[in-house]
């Protein structure tokens, strides 16, 4: 596997040592006309705190924007090198000192004026290329921003780079582009997949947001690993134009990746809407709420009603390993959590057939074909138009063991479905079982373990058989239309993150974000790694 380099932004006339000094403290020359120096501080910094820090005069785009790519060049490739970042925008200073300018001009542009966003590099963005991990699309640049990128520039925030991810999304990040991603909370270990990229950029605080994108477990599992919220929404609210794997497909899903549910909610906001290119968000039209950030109840697990399911469902799962034990210990203790906070806990639920239902999931029959097609649609001079195109390069047998499979015998027919009705079916009965069993028990949500493993080795995932996703839940991307939001729940005994997971009915987004928010606050697990501590 190669290490690929990040390509570099313009850089300022700062150098990097002088950045480092001079931009983590910033200056202030209040009206008495002595100077006071005020840290601001970029670890864990949220939108709320930047917003402040601008308004203040306490800090400029520019200046948080260097920040964030001094940490960058500093952890990615060097020190504990992560290999998180594929790409860095090449205009984000310039698009910073747009933004100062306007904010000096006449203020906010947008609700996240000034608020740096990492994307899975499976997302278009104008200027940048959208490569899937792999070597075969190192070079390819498409000319349109996907729908999202575009809603995210015209709220201000800026896409500072593109984050690596599981080569074409499957299982956890490595690629023949740039290797391997490592796990900032152990770097041993997996950050998950397949938007794992954002899961270490993120813990490591490269960018105040970041958007993943799932289908199995893809935003779950690196959110899970690196002590951050994630959220997969429903699909019809968040569209996938100009992202790979979109439409006609129906399981993938764009959600936010952040280090706070108030971040989660804020970059919702900027990412929910119609779109006429993605068909699947006519279903959303009517489930948006004005906005998000009024779910944001610290007391919005006092008498809800919170079905906690027990049952391993996990990909591999193994309950009686002391890896899975020490995941169910603090999951015993989540519970208790909960309980403190006011919540009524079912205890347990047992959903029909579950796991018989569950291992209905293959066989779908989405055309993957057909999405990539109109992925590729889009552009003007694309570098490939099908699979069949792609399976020509001669670069083809240097992907990723796990990725090479789509390739072998290529074709552009329909796929053969003869699953597909059984698989229909299973997903059918599922849903009706699960929401009967919320209904019954009156339920807000179903919660269980996120993980039920801790994070794998890469010594052993970068060699045969490549295992991946091990103890994943991917029942809300069975039933396809619920959502479903992870949450820090604090360590195991070798010090790895733990998430919950809130699951609830179709488009009930605005609730699992109250019940998210209502945990967060209550016990403020998330804490960041120390192998990238402050750069003062």
């Amino acid at each position: 596997m190669k290490n690929g380099s990040i390509r570099n932004p313009r850089r300022s006339r700062f150098t990097p040592t002088m950045a480092v000094v001079a931009l983590v403290v910033l200056f202030v020359v209040p009206r008495n006309g002595h100077s006071q120096a005020k840290p601001f501080n970029v670890m864990e910094a949220t939108v709320e705190n930047i917003h402040a820090a601008y308004k203040s005069g306490q800090l400029t785009t520019h200046q948080l924007v260097q920040l964030y790519l001094d940490r960058i060049e500093a952890y990615d490739k060097k020190g504990p090198a992560l290999n998180s970042i594929i790409t860095v925008n090449p205009d984000a200073l310039k698009e910073a000192d747009r933004l100062d300018a306007a904010f000096k001009a006449s203020g906010f542009v947008g609700p996240l004026h000034g608020i740096p966003v990492i994307l899975k590099d499976m997302v278009d963005a104008k200027g940048m290329p959208t490569t899937e991990g792999s070597v075969l699309l190192k070079d390819f640049y498409p000319d349109k921003d996907a729908f999202v990128a575009d809603k995210l520039k015209k709220a201000g925030a800026i896409i500072l780079a593109k984050a690596t991810l599981a080569e074409f999304a499957t299982g956890d990040t490595y690629g023949s582009l740039f290797g391997a991603t490592r796990n900032p909370y152990d770097l041993e270990r997996t950050v998950g997949g397949s938007s794992g990229g954002n899961g270490a950029s993120m813990a490591a605080n490269f960018a105040t947001l970041s958007i993943g994108q799932e289908s199995g477990a893809s935003i779950r599992r690196p959110s899970t690993w690196n002590s951050l919220v994630g959220m997969r929404p429903t699909p019809g609210l968040v569209s996938r134009t100009g992202v790979w794997g979109g439409w006609p497909t129906t399981v993938g899903t764009l959600g936010p990746i952040t280090r706070t549910v108030e971040d989660l909610a804020r970059l919702l906001d900027a990412m929910v809407g119609y779109d006429p290119e993605d068909p699947e968000t006519a279903l959303g039209v009517t489930n948006i709420p004005d906005t998000y950030t009024k779910s944001l109840d610290r007391n919005g697990l006092k008498g809800t009603r919170l079905g906690i399911l027990r049952e391993s469902i996990g990909q591999g799962s193994e309950p009686d390993s002391e890896d899975f034990k020490k995941v169910s210990e603090v999951f015993e203790r989540a519970l208790g959590e909960l309980k403190a906070a006011g919540a009524e806990l079912v205890d347990p639920i047992v959903i029909p057939n579950l796991k018989e239902l569950l291992a209905r999931r293959g066989g779908g029959g989405e055309d993957g074909n057909e999405a990539v097609r109109v992925y590729f649609g889009r552009n003007s001079n694309p570098m490939y138009r099908s699979y069949v195109d792609m399976a020509k390069s001669p670069l083809v047998n240097q992907v990723w063991p796990r990725a090479r499979g789509r390739f072998t015998n290529a074709t552009d027919a329909p796929p053969a479905t003869p699953g597909s009705a059984q698989y229909y079916l299973a997903r059918q009965e599922l849903m009706i079982n699960i929401l009967k069993v919320m209904a019954d028990n009156k339920l807000d949500a179903i919660v269980y373990k996120s993980v039920e493993h801790q994070p794998t080795l890469i010594s052993d995932g970068m060699k045969p058989p490549y295992p991946s996703n091990k103890g994943v839940p991917s029942m809300n991307t069975f039933l396809v239309f619920v959502p479903a939001i992870t949450v820090p729940a604090g360590f195991t005994r070798d010090n790895l993150p733990v998430g919950i997971t809130f699951q609830g009915r179709p488009y009930s987004e605005a609730t699992m974000i109250r019940l998210a928010y209502a945990y967060e606050q209550a016990t403020h697990h998330r804490k960041p790694p120390q192998t990238v501590p402050d750069l003062e």
